[in-house]
């Protein structure tokens, strides 16, 4: 699942694999409103970790409980990256992925975050990107962390420019359908 935030972390786009996943539409996701999706154990710790990373406007990896459309909760890994442009670099917000890590919400664990570093899981079967462009967005947002695991820190400034690229390009297609196209 994909999602786009603008500069003060509101949601901008949410992939069609949320809406499904979650069962709330994408309007009601917009901005804040996918923070009532969070299981309410994980929503303080979540919405602290966030707002230190888009305080440090840095990349982060976050698990914590997301309900799913049955009303049962799963456990997710969130991790985004920070676009930045112009004028003079200004932070655009972040593109970010979410993966299903666990089928049950019920294990012993907390949620939790890292900042500065993020490493996408591979795709859950379960949550395929819905378009060629939120494949795409996966793909980047897996090479950033294989390149940060590799130490090829010279491609991370191209890497960073096609993951701000897909990110417009998706926070751009939410506004610019008609609202019956952009959801399954």
């Amino acid at each position: 699942m994909i999602f786009v935030t603008n500069s003060e972390g509101g949601v901008t786009y949410v992939s069609p694999e949320w809406c499904t996943f979650t069962g709330q539409p994408a309007p009601e996701a917009m901005g804040y409103g996918w923070l009532g999706s969070l299981h309410s154990d994980d929503r303080e710790a979540a919405i602290g970790f966030l707002r230190k990373a888009l305080a440090q406007q840095c990349e982060y990896s976050l698990r914590h409980r997301l309900r799913r459309a049955d009303g049962s909760y799963a456990w997710v890994v969130v991790g985004a990256v920070p676009s930045f442009g112009p004028p003079g670099r200004s932070f655009l917000g972040y593109l970010g992925s979410l993966t299903e890590i666990s089928p049950s919400g019920s294990e012993p664990i907390s949620a939790y975050g890292t900042l500065e570093r993020f490493v996408p899981p591979p795709m859950h079967p379960a949550t395929p990107p819905g378009s060629a462009l939120e494949l795409v967005a996966d793909h980047l947002l897996m090479a950033h962390g294989l390149i940060e695991q590799d130490g090829a820190k010279e491609m991370l400034p191209v890497l960073r420019q096609a993951l701000m690229t897909a990110g417009v390009l998706l926070a751009r297609s939410m506004t610019s359908r008609a609202p019956s196209d952009r959801f399954h």
